[in-house]
């Protein structure tokens, strides 16, 4: 078995880049067996290693990629950890209400680990497609002012790994994969914000973000342990920046009203997509609407669109209740969701 996954096994402190980038060599020769790649998974979702060999890591797949040369000034990446309370998708809604009051996104995610449906899972449902290139991202971004990209961001070995452990699923390695997924992408952007739940590993992703100089990094957080802001909630945003902490108390912005009972997704797989569309057009309720509206401020504020807590949420409620959002995201559709949303909705008015 490889040195790191036995001194990972064995909870060893210290793994440093030359023994990392040994096993992804190995993993690349195909001398990395299926039983290895699973205790290696299994071991990094049960405890992640200590902090220098957590960055060594890190670093040690970060430098295997092709130079990324592509750059999205004014650009911000929206991403959570998962493992919170089940809501649906507030990130991805939210996303697309601060494209719509002018804010460039590029929304990074993945399928379901932790919860009953993914971005990518609901992406798909409502016929929105992920990007496959930084140029495609780039083209994607010119026309619609968000792009939700695709796997070519992560680094190539987490996909092997993934190939080798089939048909295992990697849903019990969920953990892992949520918590330093918004680290392992590689985007050009200017800001990136990550909700973090109260299952993820809060200490150690705020000492990888006071690491990263390339862009500004906001850690948000709430007393409710969900991986979103919320307005009926006390939140803090860790940042990597001078401002260091950013507090936002229940009714701050919002009114302090609501519960996770608001904010749950779909009952039914195959009404995520409608009430999606209900959510981002502001006919799902008014913390429904409260909350997207806060995490949209929360992206122009931290790329510098717009510098006014107030005059950000208010932007965002108008984006949602002007039926700006909703347009975005009807735009971005492919034909065929289009005329099935359609159709659905004259069989449900009868």
């Amino acid at each position: 078995m490889h040195p790191a996954i036995i001194s990972l096994l064995d909870h060893r402190t210290g793994i440093d880049r030359d023994t990392w980038r040994s096993l992804w060599d190995q993993l690349g020769a195909g001398d990395l067996d299926r039983g290895e790649s699973v205790a290696l998974l299994a071991s990094l979702a049960t405890r992640l290693p200590d902090h220098d060999s957590l960055r060594n890591l890190l670093a040690s797949l970060n430098e295997r990629r092709e130079p990324v040369t592509a750059n999205w000034p004014g650009t911000v990446n929206i991403v959570g950890t998962g493992g919170g309370p089940r809501t649906f998708n507030i990130s991805t809604a939210s996303a697309f209400v601060a494209a719509a009051l002018g804010v460039k996104v590029v929304k990074t995610g993945s399928r379901a680990y932790t919860s009953s449906v993914g971005s990518i899972d609901l992406l798909e449902r409502l016929g929105v497609g992920l990007t496959r290139s930084y140029r495609h991202t780039e083209d994607t971004l010119d026309k619609y002012g968000i792009a939700f990209a695709g796997p070519f961001v992560y680094p190539t070995e987490l996909l092997r790994m993934a190939r080798l452990i089939m048909p295992m699923s990697l849903k019990p390695f969920g953990r892992f994969v949520n918590a330093l997924g918004p680290f392992l992408a590689a985007l050009p952007v200017t800001a990136q914000v990550t909700g973090v739940s109260v299952h993820a590993p809060q200490p150690e992703l705020r000492r990888l973000a006071a690491g990263i100089k390339d862009r500004k990094v906001w850690l948000c957080m709430n007393d409710s342990g969900a991986d979103e802001l919320l307005g009926f909630a006390d939140n803090v945003i860790y940042t990597n920046d001078e401002t260091s902490m950013i507090r936002l108390w229940a009714g701050r912005f919002t009114s302090d009203k609501g519960t996770f009972e608001d904010l749950a997704p779909a009952r039914d797989l195959d009404q995520v997509a409608d009430h999606f569309l209900e959510v981002v057009s502001g006919a799902a309720g008014e913390v429904v609407t409260e909350t997207i509206s806060l995490n949209a401020a929360a992206l122009a504020v931290a790329t510098g669109h717009i510098e006014d807590w107030t005059v950000a949420f208010e932007a965002a409620r108008d984006a949602v209740v002007t039926g700006a959002a909703r347009s975005l995201v009807d735009a971005m559709r492919t034909p065929h969701e289009r005329k099935l949303t359609l159709v659905r909705k004259a069989v449900s008015n009868g």
